[in-house]
């Protein structure tokens, strides 16, 4: 079995904000894979069930707020008995321009608050994600950015994008992350950024994290 977790904040308040990007391209692949199906609540996410060529996959939004989404999806690897490399993350990306794709197998959290409590909860770093770029602050601090909603400028360029995460992520369920990564990974990166899956860490351990949206 494949899981697919799309990261974000639960609510209105949060709704379409570039934190949600994960939230968004799970919404797209549920458009496309299972158009109108309810979503069941369980392991505290939105769940819904679909099938990859052979085998069934979940499309899960967690609905813990962001610190905390490592409950979920611990929660359902251990439910299913899974490796978390049948876990795929999808998450935002201040470190890549906006709308550029990055999947790699394993990685550290880069500071990502989502990231860091899903290793804190597995105890491994070794799960894919998929980043999306949502463009560096600027001037803005990180936390008032990755909160605020795309602007005019920035909307269409994400909406047409979600559509090739959406591929990426099935491609991944389907034929596997180094097909993923052949096919779907852009190679630019903001000058002098470096995202946190391009550096190395150990698995991270500790205890859970409080619960905040950022």
């Amino acid at each position: 079995m494949k899981v697919i977790v799309g990261l974000g904040n639960p609510g209105s308040t949060y709704q379409n904000t570039r934190h949600n990007v994960g939230f968004m391209a799970i919404d797209r692949l549920v458009q496309r894979l299972a158009p109108g199906a309810p979503a069941r609540s369980q392991f505290q996410a939105a769940v819904i069930e679909t099938r990859t060529d052979d085998d069934k996959c979940l499309l899960v939004k967690p609905m813990t707020y962001m610190n905390l989404s490592g409950t979920s999806v611990a929660e359902i690897v251990r439910f299913y008995k899974l490796d978390p490399t049948d876990v795929l993350v999808i998450t935002d990306d201040v470190a890549l321009p906006l709308g550029d794709i990055r999947m790699r197998k394993s990685g550290s959290d880069g500071g990502h608050n989502g990231l860091s409590d899903i290793s804190l909860r597995l105890g491994t770093d070794a799960f894919p994600r998929l980043r999306v770029g949502i463009d560096p602050p600027g001037r803005i601090a990180r936390h008032d950015y990755v909160l605020g909603r795309f602007t005019e400028e920035q909307t269409p360029v994400i909406n047409e994008r979600l559509g090739q995460v959406a591929d990426a992520a099935w491609c991944w369920a389907n034929e596997g992350a180094d097909t993923a990564m052949n096919r779907f990974n852009t190679r630019k990166t903001r000058p002098g950024a470096e995202t946190g899956d391009d550096k190395e860490k150990p698995p991270a351990k500790g205890p859970g994290m409080t619960n905040q949206e950022s």
